[in-house]
């Protein structure tokens, strides 16, 4: 009998380590890829050499001056993606050394990015794009304020709040685009202490109007069937709406209506994912690819879920996504570049405003790594995730609008 005792506890403990090791790996996995599609950006930006040596691929029927934008692009999404990781800071850890490095990275590519006397000086008043990742920038830096805004020099500080105001001269379209105008300006009310108010509460009063019901906003005043409450809509109010508390100025009770709407489309998203880890390929930007749960991201970041979705879950079924796409052969060029497409190389899915830069939003499903590696998300065994769940003839949960 203690024999079997015996074995029962060695097994018990076994399992126990299999799971830990393999909720490590997860976090590895995810850490990996985060880094392999960041470097090409980082380590040429930093070095003044990514105009130099950026490749710019474009869709068969672009619009024209793509040169002009698509490395504002690249960098600002990039750093929205990447900062809730690099937000946890240094420390003596592998990977606390690791998200040192890349916070350096960061800091320089920002002085040359925002440096008028630099080779990579960026675009941000020639046309409407740049407002749109200026607004991407600015996300990231609100995302990670300790580690990517207070530990910057004074200088590239002061050229960075003055590239963000010379976008004010851009006017937005009449669309999901009012939120890149709010998200600026919730930026320079936090580094700069000169936000415009107004421009943030125009873009929030539209949204409002434009909810549909059901955690779902329209597109300007259409629906749109496409992910863009979760590459712009969702994230954008939640991040706006919370710096304005921050700064003593929000309003919580409409802080929580947003938050309670972006909670139910972050269960729609998990919902989306097919048993094997697909998605349904609808509607504009495929080519952002696995950016397009950075709703769901979000949501698991601030540790949001609907209570009937685990973390865990949440955190399988973003890697089955993210390795399905990872495993394609013709996702990057032979220097590590993304390449135009949705699964592999696929140009004629991108749309004309899509260029190289542009695909640099898929970083988004990485906001997850906010999360320290001792959070549920991380630290508990994987969990089938709801659509497997339910098609594999197991217990699964009902459905409902809000």
């Amino acid at each position: 009998m203690k024999n079997i005792k015996l074995l029962s506890i060695l097994l018990i403990l076994w399992s126990l380590g299999t799971a830990q090791a393999e909720d490590l790996e997860d976090r590895k996995a995810f850490i990996s890829y985060l880094t392999k599609i960041a470097d090409p950006v980082l380590v040429n930006l930093s070095q003044d050499k990514l105009k130099e040596n950026m490749p710019i691929e474009i869709a068969p029927n672009a619009y024209g001056d793509r040169d002009k934008v698509t490395h504002l692009e690249a960098f600002g999404r990039l750093i929205s993606g990447m900062a809730p990781w690099l937000e946890l800071g240094p420390d003596d850890s592998e990977e606390g050394e690791l998200r040192e490095k890349y916070i350096l990275l960061v800091h320089q590519s920002l002085r040359n990015a925002t440096d008028p006397n630099a080779k990579d000086y960026m675009n941000f008043t020639e046309g409407g794009q740049p407002l749109v990742d200026a607004a991407f920038l600015a996300q990231g830096l609100l995302r990670a304020p300790t580690q990517l805004w207070d530990r910057l020099d004074a200088q590239t500080k002061k050229n960075t709040i003055t590239a963000l105001k010379s976008t004010r001269t851009i006017n937005p379209y009449y669309s999901n685009w009012l939120l890149f105008t709010a998200m600026v300006e919730a930026a320079l009310i936090k580094f700069d202490g000169d936000g415009d108010y107004v421009r943030i509460s125009y873009a929030l009063n539209k949204h409002k109007e434009w909810y549909l019901g059901d955690g779902v906003y329209g597109d300007g005043p259409d629906f749109h069937f496409d992910y863009y409450n979760s590459f712009v809509i969702q994230p954008m109010i939640l991040d706006v709406t919370k710096a304005l508390l921050e700064a003593g100025s929000g309003n919580k009770a409409e802080f929580e209506i947003f938050l309670k709407r972006a909670r139910r489309y972050a269960a729609i998203q998990e919902r989306l994912i097919s048993p094997e880890g697909t998605y349904p390929v609808i509607g504009r930007s495929m080519a952002y690819r696995f950016g397009a749960f950075q709703a769901l991201a979000q949501i698991a970041l601030w540790e949001e879920l609907p209570q009937e979705i685990a973390p865990p879950q949440v955190r399988a079924a973003l890697l089955a996504i993210v390795d399905k796409h990872m495993a394609s052969e013709s996702m990057f060029d032979q220097n590590g570049w993304l390449k135009l497409g949705f699964n592999g190389n696929q140009p004629e899915l991108a749309e004309p405003y899509i260029s190289t830069g542009s695909l640099y939003l898929c970083a988004e499903v990485f906001l997850v790594l906010g999360l320290p590696a001792s959070a549920d998300f991380w630290a508990k065994p994987r969990e089938e995730w709801t659509q497997q769940k339910i098609w594999g003839g197991k217990k699964g949960v009902i459905d409902k609008a809000i």
